[in-house]
C-alpha cells in the first residue's frame, strides 16, 4: 500500500516522494527493504536527507480517560546529500534493521488489528515534510509463532490485540509501548480465568514471554489478575504444547495477588531458564478491557486454530505526534 503526497512545505512545484516497501511481511529484528522514489520538481533542489520513521497506533491513558494516538518508535536516515535536478527521477534503495520489539501485525496472513506504518521524511533546503506513509506488516518470529500455535492447540482463541503505552516493570523492554495479545480461555481453564494476555519482548538473545490471567472471582472472593513470565531462545526446540500448558497452569494457580498495577518488578524474575518470578506492570492500566467493541468477522487461522478478527472502534487521542487519520487520512488527501 503506497501513498504519495506533494512536498507540502515547498508548495506546488516541489519534488515528490513515493516509498515502496518490498513485498511480504518483515519480522522483528529483521530487515526492512524497499526503495524511495523521488521525482524532481520545477527547479533543482538540494536533498539534505531522506529519513524513514516507524510509527504505531497506541492506546494510552490521558486526562479524559483512555484513547489512541500515534507514537514514533524508530528513525533511519537512508539517503541524502545530493542534488535532484528539475524533472529528474531518482530511486534510493534501503535496508534497515527493525527493532526486536516491533509488534506483530499478522498471524498466518490474518491481520490482528495492529496498525504500524513507515513514514518518509524529506528534507529540502532547510524545510522538512513527512509526506509518505506506508503500512508495515510484521509476521511473528519462529518462537512467537510456536507459542501461539501451542495456545491454539490447547484450545485458546484469539480475542483481540493492542499496543499499550507504558512499560512492564522489571523487564528488558526498550520501546515506550508493548503489545498485548488477548485470548479467550481454553475450555479446561474457562472456570478459572476470563482471558489470558500474552506479551512478547524480543531481544537479540531470545524472547521474554509475559503472561497475564484475568482470573474469575469465586462466590466469596473477587477476581484478581495473576502474572508471570518466562524466557525462550530464538531457536529452542521444545514440546511446546506441554511447555505452554505448564506455563498456563502455573499462571492460573498462582496465589499471589497482582491487583496493584503500577508497581515495579520484584527481585530477579528468573529462577531458572524459562521460568520467572512474579512482577507488576510499570505504568500498566488496571481495567484490562481496552479493545472496545467492533470485532470483525472471525476466521480460523492455520493449524493452530487461533481465531483471528479485526478490532474496530478507534478513539482519537494524541500521544506524541498527530498524523491525521493515519493511513485513512493520507488516502483522503490523495483524492
Amino acid at each position: 500500500m503506497v501513498f504519495k503526497r506533494l512536498l507540502g512545505s515547498l508548495g506546488v512545484g516541489g519534488p515528490t516522494i513515493d516509498t515502496v516497501l518490498d513485498p511480504g511481511a518483515a519480522r522483528p529484528g529483521g530487515a526492512l527493504t524497499g526503495q524511495v522514489h523521488l521525482n524532481g520538481g520545477d527547479a533543482d533542489f538540494d536533498i539534505e536527507h531522506i529519513t524513514l520513521e516507524l510509527v504505531a497506533r497506541v492506546e494510552a491513558e490521558h486526562s479524559e480517560g483512555e484513547g489512541e494516538g500515534v507514537v514514533a518508535f524508530e528513525r533511519f536516515t537512508v539517503g541524502g546529500g545530493f542534488w535532484l535536478a528539475a524533472g529528474q527521477q531518482r530511486s534510493v534503495p534501503f535496508t534497515v534493521t527493525l527493532p526486536w520489539e516491533t509488534p506483530i501485525t499478522e498471524l498466518y496472513g490474518q491481520g490482528l488489528g495492529i496498525v504500524l506504518g513507515v513514514r518518509t521524511e524529506l528534507a529540502v533546503a532547510g524545510a522538512k515534510d513527512k509526506g509518505d506513509l506506508d503500512q508495515l506488516n510484521i509476521a511473528p518470529l519462529p518462537a512467537q509463532e510456536a507459542i501461539l500455535e501451542a495456545l491454539g492447540r490447547l484450545g485458546f482463541g484469539f480475542k483481540s490485540a493492542d499496543l499499550e503505552y507504558g512499560r512492564i516493570g522489571g523487564t528488558g523492554q526498550q520501546l515506550p509501548f508493548y503489545q498485548e495479545i488477548e485470548l479467550t480461555p481454553a475450555p479446561q481453564y474457562a472456570h478459572q480465568v476470563n482471558e489470558i494476555e500474552v506479551t512478547f519482548l524480543a531481544n537479540p538473545g531470545g524472547i521474554e514471554v509475559v503472561l497475564e490471567a484475568d482470573r474469575r472471582g469465586g462466590f466469596f472472593s473477587t477476581g484478581q489478575d495473576a502474572l508471570t513470565r518466562f524466557t525462550v531462545g530464538h531457536h529452542d526446540s521444545r514440546d511446546w504444547n506441554t511447555e505452554v500448558d505448564g506455563w498456563i497452569r502455573q499462571l492460573v494457580e498462582r496465589r499471589t495477588s497482582h491487583g496493584s498495577h503500577g508497581a515495579h518488578g520484584h527481585g530477579d524474575p528468573y529462577a531458572g531458564h524459562g521460568h520467572g518470578g512474579h512482577h507488576g506492570h510499570g505504568d500498566h492500566h488496571g481495567d484490562h478491557h481496552r479493545s472496545g467493541p467492533g470485532m470483525g468477522t472471525v476466521v480460523a487461522a492455520g493449524a493452530a486454530g487461533l481465531a483471528v478478527g479485526v478490532v474496530g472502534g478507534m478513539v482519537a487521542a494524541e500521544v506524541v505526534d498527530e498524523v491525521g487519520d493515519f493511513f485513512e487520512g493520507d488516502e483522503e488527501d490523495e483524492g
